[in-house]
């Protein structure tokens, strides 16, 4: 039973160790502590993905429990443990990362099929087995998917709304962000103010043939989007924890509001009280303020991609209005004449800064003062004083020859 890149298994050979590159995670310690908890509540295969509650593409380093688990830190995969094996699926940009970052407890899937998860899972678990997973990490669609796989299996698909991995992690695991979460500056506002695209959504709401009550937004990027308001809780994205629920005449944000700058919290809360105020919730209340609302005689709609099973569940069906993406998401996707203005200024500024360090290059190549790794810092600082900057939307690649 080869691991990854033909690698000797750990038990019960003693040399694994002088098989691993310095690069790998030693995984043994966290395996048995999620180990021991998944035998504490029956769990006979736990299954840990690469997101988070918002279904982020990219996640903060608190939401990281795939690479705190595995060691591995690309930004897909997906790891399942069982009491006895441990495997992880990624695709093929990140076989050699996995390959450098796990130690020999983990088996390297090169797949990403969900079928080949299953599978995987039918042969390492017994019928009557219990496989579980948090329904707060995984989409509406994902949830489905893994759903099929075991159907008919003798396997039960259980969720479990106490994050395993959460509780292994205990205090090593980073603190929830604290950073301030601000109005955009009114020399950048996208030519519509909040309370506007607010009216419009609900103008959508009115007109649409199911009437919907409420809509409810999980995507981190449609929440900023409608209150015009940034943040920095994942890396190279100006995005905040957060849930909206907007109805006809109320408005409830679901955040951290000791976080918000006095102006951001002045724009929320200038049209108080009245249907133009933005109630201020605590991020954590989002379960149990849902599962209230869908109490009532109400439709509730949302957009499955950026939704999870999690809160997806707490709505009776007859109560849900699905659709692929939210109204919010749709309205950010076209784009007015001041947003199309902005966009191509920011273009502007990048070229400059692009222009100025390709001069830079032809300067310094020949003197053999410059590097890939160098050069990408370069290329970084010269974006970053440019007016407006709030930094790179990725990390540069950078790469000659």
């Amino acid at each position: 039973t080869g691991t990854a890149g033909g690698r000797p298994p750990c038990s019960p050979c003693p040399l694994c160790h002088q098989y691993l590159p310095p690069t790998a995670t030693e995984t043994t310690a966290r395996l048995a502590a999620l180990r021991g908890a998944m035998r504490a509540r029956g769990v006979d295969a736990y299954v840990v993905p690469a997101t988070d509650a918002h279904m982020s593409e990219y996640i903060s380093e608190r939401d990281a429990r795939l690479g705190w688990l595995s060691g591995f830190t690309g930004s897909a995969g997906t790891a399942v443990v069982t009491l006895h094996k441990a495997a992880l699926w990624t695709d093929s940009r990140y076989w050699t990362q996995a390959e450098r970052q796990m130690d020999c407890n983990w088996e390297l899937q090169r797949t990403i099929w969900i079928k080949s998860i299953g599978l995987w899972i039918l042969e390492a678990v017994p019928e009557g087995g219990n496989v579980s997973m948090d329904p707060f990490l995984f989409s509406i669609d994902t949830w489905s998917s893994y759903s099929e796989a075991l159907h008919g299996s003798g396997r039960t698909l259980l969720p479990m709304e106490t994050n395993l991995v959460d509780q292994v992690w205990t205090d090593q695991r980073p603190p929830p962000a604290s950073s301030r979460i601000y109005s955009l500056p009114a020399e950048l506002l996208a030519g519509s103010s909040w309370q506007e695209k607010v009216t419009g959504i609900r103008q959508q709401m009115e007109q649409h043939v199911q009437s919907p009550t409420a809509v409810l937004l999980s995507g981190l990027e449609e929440t900023a989007w409608l209150f015009n308001l940034r943040g920095d809780d994942i890396p190279y994205n100006p995005v905040f924890y957060s849930y909206t629920l907007l109805t006809n005449t109320s408005i409830r944000l679901f955040v951290d509001g000791t976080r918000l700058t006095a102006e951001a919290r002045q724009s929320l809360q200038g049209g108080c009280p009245g249907p133009l105020c933005v109630e201020l919730q605590e991020y954590g209340q989002v379960r149990d303020h849902v599962r209230d609302y869908a109490q009532g005689n109400v439709t509730i709609w949302l957009g499955t991609e950026y939704t999870t099973y999690g809160l997806y569940g707490l709505i009776p069906e007859e109560k849900l209005l699905e659709e692929s993406y939210s109204p919010v998401m749709t309205a950010k996707a076209v784009k007015n004449a001041k947003e199309q203005e902005l966009l191509r200024a920011a273009h502007v500024r990048d070229a400059v800064a692009v222009i100025q360090y390709l001069l830079w290059l032809e300067k310094m190549v020949p003197q053999g003062l410059v590097d890939e790794f160098s050069g990408a810092r370069h290329v970084d600082a010269l974006r970053q004083a440019q007016e407006h900057s709030r930094g790179p939307s990725f990390e540069s690649i950078s790469a000659s020859g």
